[in-house]
């Protein structure tokens, strides 16, 4: 009898202990769902994402990279935190529960595990000796950095270059992975799920009953050695404080990115200009996504990103690292390191190198990174059908692309480039640069420069491969992009709450940067003013100048200058002689522009960069050899299955979604294309082309005639050769 009390005794306060759960459970749930708190339960929300698609087998293009070489590449610090919680909490970190229900109720998994880590896009990778943790490729540990809301250095976790810049494919049984490929990211979703992560773990840390959650990721940061009541305490502190720092940081999307795309640019200006100096009146809503570019041969380049807005590489890639969350100063007095930041451009340039290698020229080969080679266990190339290709290739593709790579033709578009810096105002001034090594020009050019510009300095880089820019007025495609460095402006006058402004009265921006120089405006009330297209104008030459703080700064400039302070804040840091700051730069000038159009860049490897156009918005090549109005309006982006007929994603030109989402039922971001920014119209081969009219007098968005299904399988046979 008494067995049977005692057993009826713990059955009762068994089920007291269950219904005092659930009633907190009810109460927490209630709590969330109240009018004033929806946006603390949208936070706790874990996003629905896609399974990891996995195949048997995994092969890796042959790229010209040593397995030795990929490896350090892909886990190689840029000094960033991107993940803004340290490295020994990811670890920790259990992934969100998807119903808040189920929240006090068992382990879920670790967040860095693969089968959860990989759903966001990222391609797994494992562990060495520079990936100790066996990080999925692109996420790198940077030691000693201060994060916010936490006391005294931590390692931080955050982007590198492979992050963006390393593809994947599947097709029957077999993975194929593309260094220097775009990446299929989400980092929404990522910053989403981390979030949910992170509330749901300071919930659990603040409720009763609830505590298990918290106190299993208490035990695996601290240990079992310093597993105590007091370290606890300042651990549960320090959680909500990081969590608190995050959740008041802006984060306003106009349009939503989603898998294989990222706002860079805008996501750079926001970090460098609101987050990172604490002046929120710079920063914008995420409008103009982009695919992560494929970078191979971009090295060698006169002008790189999409809209050829920068040309030196060591800036280009220090901008990368400070928008992806490397520390930057920008408080410091001047004269006190002002600027110094914890990106190491030791890293960077050893990076540039891997992907560039040496001059191409002397043997018209790329012997850096090589754009990847068709695999020879996808299907055959058709040789006959690829040969009339080469064909149309020739007739309607090269002009803005230049001729194939293979071709020896390719490599008559090298030419230095030449740029103006300011001298003495005498010509005896300029004669004596132009002997220097840097100065290549001809006797009569010379004499011309000295005639109308005695107080410049001409000089030329090495030679470089001269992509063309294509202006929006004819290429037709979306413009959002191309907009941003040619409309956004930034405060850098006075940054900060009144206090700090008080004594921190601006940004601090002062040097000199390369730009075009300005050009007359045609009046078009004139008499004569071309109602036709011109051919395109010859562009104005590239000239030296000041740029300082200023309200309403122009974000191209603005991002340039800033960044040349921060290189040159690391230069004096590490006491960098002159010479050796010209290797570093590579003896290309910091030259910026903005609304010269969208770059056409040579098409070796594109058969393996899908989705296309800049913004993503065509899934195929077949689709974007098809008339305009014959593109699918919506694209389904994140299935990294690949379509070797069509060349590009399979089963993407479809998606449905419920009313006011962006995702479909199975994760998947469902790109709509008429939404602003996510046009898929533009390079158009229309029954529109007029074949008596140069390319420049075309209709708005036309590039070529309209191409029949023959000529557009026997286009992409051929691209498969390059």
């Amino acid at each position: 009898m008494t067995t049977v009390r005692q057993a009826v005794r713990f059955q009762f306060i068994r089920r007291v202990v269950c219904l005092f759960l659930v009633l907190a459970v009810i109460g927490l749930v209630s709590f969330l769902f109240g009018p004033q708190v929806g946006a603390v339960k949208e936070a706790l929300t874990p996003p629905v994402l896609p399974a990891v698609q996995t195949a048997t087998n995994r092969v890796w293009l042959e790229q010209n990279w040593t397995p030795q070489l990929r490896q350090q590449y892909h886990q190689i610090s840029q000094g960033t935190h991107t993940l803004p919680i340290p490295l020994e909490w990811l670890l920790a970190l259990e992934r969100p529960a998807n119903n808040l229900l189920s929240l006090p109720f068992g382990d879920k998994g670790k967040f860095a595990a693969n089968d959860y880590f990989l759903r966001f896009g990222f391609i797994g990778n494992e562990v060495s000796a520079d990936n100790p943790h066996g990080l999925p490729i692109g996420i790198a540990a940077t030691p000693y950095q201060q994060l916010p809301g936490l006391s005294g250095r931590v390692t931080a976790v955050g982007f590198n270059c492979a992050a963006c810049h390393t593809g994947h494919f599947i097709h029957g049984d077999t993975e194929y992975l593309v260094d220097g490929g775009p990446a299929t990211t989400d980092l929404g979703q990522l910053t989403k799920a981390l979030g949910a992560a992170l509330g749901q773990t300071l919930v659990s840390s603040k409720l009763p009953l609830m505590k298990g959650r918290f106190n299993r990721f208490a035990k695996a940061v601290l240990g079992a050695d310093a597993y105590n009541d007091a370290n606890v305490t300042a651990l549960q502190g320090e959680l909500a404080a990081l969590v608190e720092s995050v959740a008041a940081l802006p984060s306003a999307v106009d349009v939503v990115e989603g898998f294989s795309r990222l706002d860079a640019l805008n996501r750079i200006g926001n970090q460098v200009f609101a987050l990172d100096t604490g002046y929120y009146g710079n920063y914008v809503p995420i409008d103009a996504p982009v695919t992560y570019p494929h970078i191979w041969t971009s090295s060698w380049f006169d002008w790189v990103q999409y809209d050829g807005s920068i040309m030196n590489p060591l800036i280009r890639n220090t901008g990368e690292a400070m928008g992806v969350s490397a520390t930057l100063d920008t408080r410091a007095p001047e004269g006190e390191q002002r600027f110094t930041s914890s990106v190491p451009l030791d890293n960077l340039v050893w990076i540039e190198k891997a992907l560039s290698g040496t001059d191409p020229l002397p043997a018209q080969q790329f012997n850096g990174l090589h754009s990847p080679p068709w695999p020879q266990t996808l299907p055959a190339i058709n040789q006959p059908l690829a040969s009339a290709g080469a064909a149309l290739y020739q007739a309607h593709c090269q002009e803005c692309h230049l001729p194939a790579p293979n071709t020896p033709e390719f490599w008559t578009h090298f030419a230095p480039v030449t740029w103006y810096e300011k001298a003495g105002a005498s010509a005896e001034a300029f004669e004596e640069t132009a002997t220097d090594a840097t100065t290549v020009a001809s006797e009569q050019e010379s004499t011309n420069l000295q005639a109308t510009t005695t107080s410049w300095v001409m000089k030329q880089t090495q030679p470089l491969l001269n992509v063309h820019l294509i202006p929006l007025a004819q290429i037709g495609t979306d413009p959002a992009q191309a907009d941003v460095l040619g409309n956004r402006t930034v405060d850098t006058a006075g940054v900060g709450d009144s206090e700090i402004t008080q004594n921190f009265p601006g940004l601090g921006i002062n040097t000199d940067v390369c730009t075009r120089e300005p050009q007359a405006v045609a009046n078009p009330f004139q008499p004569g003013y071309p109602v036709q297209p011109e051919p395109p104008a010859v562009p104005a030459r590239l000239v030296n100048i000041n740029v300082k703080d200023g309200p309403t700064l122009s974000f191209a400039l603005a991002l340039g200058a800033l960044v040349q302070q921060v290189n040159d804040a690391w230069f004096e840091l590490n006491a960098i002689p002159a010479e050796l700051q010209e290797i570093y730069l590579e003896g290309r000038p910091n030259c910026l522009q903005a609304g010269q159009g969208y770059k056409s860049r040579p098409l070796n490897g594109v058969w393996a960069t899908a989705p296309f156009l800049h913004n993503g918005s065509v899934p195929t090549v077949m689709d974007l050899l098809s008339p305009p109005e014959q593109r699918p309006a919506r694209v389904v982006l994140g299935n990294i299955n690949f379509d070797p007929v069509r060349l590009g994603l399979a089963d993407a030109a479809a998606g449905t979604v419920q009313a006011g989402e962006k995702y479909n039922a199975e994760g998947f971001f469902v790109l709509d294309t008429s939404v602003p920014g996510n046009s898929n119209q533009g390079h158009g081969f229309s029954n529109r082309y007029d074949p008596s009219q140069p390319w420049y007098a075309q209709p708005k968005g036309v590039i070529g005639p309209e191409l029949s299904m023959e000529q557009r399988l026997a286009l992409i046979e051929y691209l498969k050769t390059l």
